[in-house]
């Protein structure tokens, strides 16, 4: 039996075909399609320039022959990898899962990086943070285990 899990993304628009886009900026867990199992958090992504925007919902069903790495908390190894990624290295993973360097945790990251806090001083910043969750999808044959349910307008207030 296969296990199923509802994802969302949320967007300035409805996302019926994930793609893979190269970005400005290096994410998370570098480029990728993100989504997370956190409804509210892809609202907030979805919400976060304007005010409203769209949530797509997807079907994901785990391919055991793609190469995944998860991370089920923020770890030593959870913090190194992102610093690799946000500096631009890429990695051969088709599908990351774990915490995700939100806002405020992002700038403790970015500190960390930039060598202006120590390994200890992030994880003392770092510990108050609220859950969050990600996942990326990073090679054509990652999609494939996504398949659009629909999408709708969100507002921030929901």
């Amino acid at each position: 039996m296969e296990n199923k899990e509802l994802l969302y993304h949320g967007s300035k628009e409805i996302v019926e075909f994930p793609e893979i886009r190269l970005q400005k900026y290096n994410k998370d867990f570098y480029f990728g399609f993100y989504c997370t199992n956190i409804k509210k958090q892809a609202i907030r992504w979805a919400t976060r320039f304007e005010g409203k925007g769209f949530l797509s919902e997807y079907e994901y069903i785990p391919n055991k022959d793609l190469n995944i790495k998860k991370f089920s908390e923020m770890t030593e190894e959870w913090l190194d990898f992102i610093v690799e990624c946000r500096l631009g290295k890429p990695h051969n993973f088709d599908i990351v899962e774990g915490p995700m360097a939100n806002d405020t945790i992002f700038n403790y990251v970015q500190d960390f990086a930039d060598k202006k806090i120590s390994r200890e001083a992030f994880w003392a910043l770092a510990k108050f943070s609220r859950p969050t969750h990600q996942i990326s999808f990073h090679t054509a044959r990652a999609l494939t285990t996504l398949k659009f349910v629909r999408g709708r307008e969100v507002n921030f207030e929901e």
